[in-house]
């Protein structure tokens, strides 16, 4: 049964959160909880943040012409975001999501949910995101944000789609966490759907990253859209053989938090991801070095391959960014991904058999 099947039993929107993380995501997603009813609170960790939404109502991380209500509290200090929330949206980086965990954890009442929406595998262990929140906030109710989703096009309200994923262990009903946050956050114009596959969910996410970077690379080196094309469905097949090796559901990666996510990221200069891809493929290596907002995918570009070795899997495309980032040509790693073995294309078949490519 359904929860629609459940009248006077629907599950109940969370009313005051707190988003941790300032961006230009965690902005957009205060101006969506802000459009849902939502009392909502913003922690920014650099004062020149606070001080311009203060005197001009504009985030300048957020690249979108989009006022910030004066009812959104935007403040550095962590207690005064934190106070009174009944949940709470951890909106780091990922490679900062320990840390700030640690920071936030004596802050919260125990019953309190955190949503994490980071995307990334932390580097020194390996663990998703969902496995850091574990660790550091034991025993707290968790759930994973992720989807395809550009901040600014949130931040203007255009219509968009995320996943939201929390386990439970009876089915979806009005008390599971991911369906109180996605009432929390639903308007006319974003559409939460529900999972309770983290692990599929937060693969996705990690993974896409990876190949958004590949395919900017593609893009600026001018080998068309051919070569795009089979970067991001080879790529998916990369993300679906890790994601079912750790747990993930097939289905899920068929989703938003999969391929829906991973072709949004794959084709626009939109992604920083892809952006920062084809500043390399044009020969910009200048742009590994450059200030600005954290290219995930560059950081988790060899913490995704470590873990695909450890566990065995095949992922040449993610191993040949990681190679580039490093320092290897960019038309050598093309080459090798052109020129390795001839295979079925199909998941199961593919350590079954293999040709010597003839160009070799």
């Amino acid at each position: 049964m359904g929860i629609e099947a459940l009248p006077g039993a629907e599950p109940r929107p969370f009313d005051r959160v707190a988003i941790v993380g300032a961006g230009a995501w965690g902005t957009a997603l205060a101006l969506t909880a802000h459009r849902a009813g939502r009392a909502v609170a913003l922690w920014a960790r650099e004062t020149s943040v606070v001080e311009a939404v203060a005197r001009d109502r504009r985030n300048p991380f957020l690249p979108a012409a989009v006022d910030l209500p004066a009812a959104i509290l935007v403040s550095n200090e962590l207690e005064a975001v934190l106070a009174g929330a009944d949940l709470v949206l951890m909106v780091t980086p990922s490679q900062h999501l320990r840390g700030m965990l640690r920071t936030v954890a004596p802050l919260l009442a125990p019953a309190v949910p955190v949503v994490i929406c980071a995307k990334g595998v932390e580097g020194d262990s390996g663990a998703l995101m969902s496995d850091v929140g574990a660790a550091e906030l034991p025993g707290r109710p968790l759930a994973v944000l992720s989807g395809p989703t550009f901040a600014a096009e949130v931040a203007l309200d255009l219509p968009t789609a995320v996943t939201i994923a929390a386990r439970g262990d009876h089915g979806f009903g009005p008390e599971h966490l991911a369906a109180r946050v996605a009432v929390t956050f639903a308007t006319r114009h974003f559409r939460p759907y529900l999972s309770d596959d983290l692990v599929g969910v937060e693969i996705g996410g990690a993974v896409k990253n990876v190949i958004a970077i590949a395919c900017g690379i593609a893009a600026g080196r001018g080998l068309g859209s051919n070569a795009r094309a089979a970067l991001i469905t080879r790529g998916l097949a990369e993300l679906t053989r890790l994601g079912v090796a750790v747990g993930a559901r097939p289905e899920t990666l068929g989703g938003l938090a999969g391929v829906g996510d991973l072709v949004l990221t794959c084709s626009s200069e939109q992604s920083r991801n892809f952006s920062f891809g084809k500043a390399l493929g044009e020969g910009r290596r200048k742009a590994l070095t450059e200030d600005g907002p954290v290219v995930e995918g560059a950081v988790n570009a060899a913490s995704v391959v470590a873990l695909a070795r450890k566990l065995g899997i095949a992922m040449p495309i993610c191993i040949g960014v990681e190679a580039i980032l490093k320092g290897a040509a960019v038309d050598d790693v093309m080459a090798a991904l052109m020129t390795g073995d001839l295979k079925p294309e199909a998941l199961t078949a593919e350590a079954q058999f293999h040709i010597p490519h003839p160009a070799l």
